[in-house]
């Protein structure tokens, strides 16, 4: 009786252990459908339970601020570069070590409170039956001129209500600031675009004859050619804000309870199971050197290049909405 007793109490015990083991807790900006079979598999290699809280990054931003002190969240894992600068700025992440900083060939915020993970470049999709690629501008400011010159009035496809198109509005801004800026929504308005509410959709559309071209990430693209639609995908020229590098990025919140998963889950973005992930399943380019890319790819350095090269952490977001609304495009 006495040795089924003690057997019982350990059986409690050990129930009780496991729900004690700490879970790490994500709040991820990146789309479940997009990352949770990676989030699986790092369960599996680790033996770490996770937890995650799906939402934009304007939503996760959000509740980490009015959760505050109380939040459960041990990770921010963000769609761009923007949402972790203002969750740095506002003080919720804690600065990293050089043993995470120094994983990433690229895009390692001055803050070094978050590690860049994967990077997305815009680039302008085309119908290669439609269009052809020598004919294209050098510069997406030339874009509204190309078209009308082409007769493509009617015919070119945007999604302004998207994230990364909003990103792309405060880069240009950035560089070439509001007023030219203010002028090119303005030109491009005048062309009767057609809106979508994402990019799948508006490639969908350039498949499907209803417009030729439109700015999007390059690997919707890449996805679309995965699944054997002809779709042209052009860059602009290096510096170009038409290339504008989209980086996803992660960091240690300051509400942390599990440092030592969060930390592991981090290094884990990094390595290059991970990063062959994004490459594979999803289209993006890795920031860790040494992974196969697609053939649909350029090659890293020369994709990196593309890019113009800004303090993605600092682009004018709110400008670039306001700018949005005042030219009646939001």
């Amino acid at each position: 009786m006495m040795k089924r007793y003690l057997l019982t109490l350990a059986a409690f015990a050990a129930l009780g252990a496991l729900a004690q083991s700490p879970t790490l807790t994500i709040y991820s900006g990146r789309g479940q459908s997009l990352v949770e079979p990676l989030v699986k598999q790092f369960e599996a290699e680790t033996g770490i339970r996770v937890q995650v809280r799906y939402g934009t990054d304007a939503q996760i931003l959000a509740a980490l601020q009015e959760e505050g002190s109380r939040s459960p969240a041990d990770l921010f894992w963000a769609n761009t570069a923007g949402a972790l600068g203002q969750a740095s700025a506002k003080g919720l992440l804690r600065p990293l070590g050089e043993t995470l900083l120094e994983k990433p060939i690229a895009f390692v915020p001055a803050s070094r409170t978050w590690v860049p993970v994967t990077v997305r470049l815009r680039v302008l999709a085309y119908n290669p039956d439609r269009i052809k690629a020598e004919e294209l501008p050098e510069s997406l400011l030339d874009l509204p001129r190309f078209a009308r010159e082409k007769g493509l009035v009617g015919r070119v496809g945007w999604t302004p209500t998207y994230s990364s198109f909003q990103d792309m509005v405060a880069g240009m801004i950035a560089l070439y600031g509001e007023e030219k800026t203010r002028e090119w929504l303005l030109a491009m308005k005048a062309l009767a675009p057609k809106a979508y509410p994402s990019n799948p959709a508006m490639l969908d559309a350039i498949r499907a004859g209803e417009v030729d071209l439109g700015s999007t990430n390059h690997y919707y693209v890449v996805r679309f050619r995965r699944a054997g639609y002809r779709l042209g995908m052009h860059h602009f020229r290096d510096g170009d804000a038409g290339n504008l590098a989209l980086v996803t990025g992660a960091g240690l919140l300051k509400t942390s309870k599990n440092l030592a998963a969060a930390t592991r889950f981090l290094t884990y973005l990094l390595s290059p199971q991970a990063q062959q992930y994004f490459v594979g399943n999803i289209g993006e380019y890795p920031l860790v050197k040494g992974v196969a890319l697609d053939p649909n790819l350029l090659p890293l350095e020369e994709a990196l290049a593309k890019s113009p090269k800004l303090d993605f952490e600092k682009l004018p977001l709110d400008r670039a909405l306001r700018l949005l609304r005042e030219t009646g495009v939001l």
